[in-house]
């Protein structure tokens, strides 16, 4: 899961599919990042840490961290949080194989409509819809991936 500084979006991301593989008592990891490794070491972001617990999803234990050229080879699907996000992802791969592992996450539930998950973080009014959101992505990714 990856957005820009990893305090909003991506940790609520991560969260919620842990929540639900443990649900669905399946194998996978799960981690979440930032292109921008801004917030690097840092806790998300508070109002992010209160909608997951309004929704009784807990991401208080989460730290940022920057995405890594690594990553790619790493993780079998990665999720951008955006269109800004999903290019800077894609500029690191270095193989076909590496860039079809790239996918808005959005897309799981309307494919092909590139739609965002916008960025909460200039907008506390956001962080809801934000949530909402990424939890029908990932419903939609447990559907695919998980059966």
């Amino acid at each position: 899961m990856v957005c820009l500084g990893n305090i909003c979006r991506s940790p609520l991301a991560e969260g919620i599919l842990k929540d639900k593989i443990a649900a669905n008592k399946l194998d996978w990891e799960v981690d979440s990042a930032g292109t921008s490794g801004w917030h690097e070491g840092e806790r998300p972001d508070p109002r992010s840490i209160k909608i997951g617990l309004d929704y009784n999803t807990d991401i208080r234990y989460q730290k940022s961290r920057k995405f890594l050229k690594e990553d790619l080879k790493e993780f079998d699907l990665i999720f951008a949080m955006d269109s800004s996000n999903y290019q800077n992802i894609i500029k690191l791969a270095s193989t076909d194989k590496e860039r079809e592992k790239v996918h808005l996450i959005m897309n799981m539930v309307d494919p092909g409509v590139n739609q965002k998950v916008p960025d909460p973080y200039l907008d506390d009014n956001g962080f809801d819809n934000v949530y909402k959101m990424l939890d029908r992505a990932c419903d939609a990714i447990i559907e695919n991936y998980g059966k």
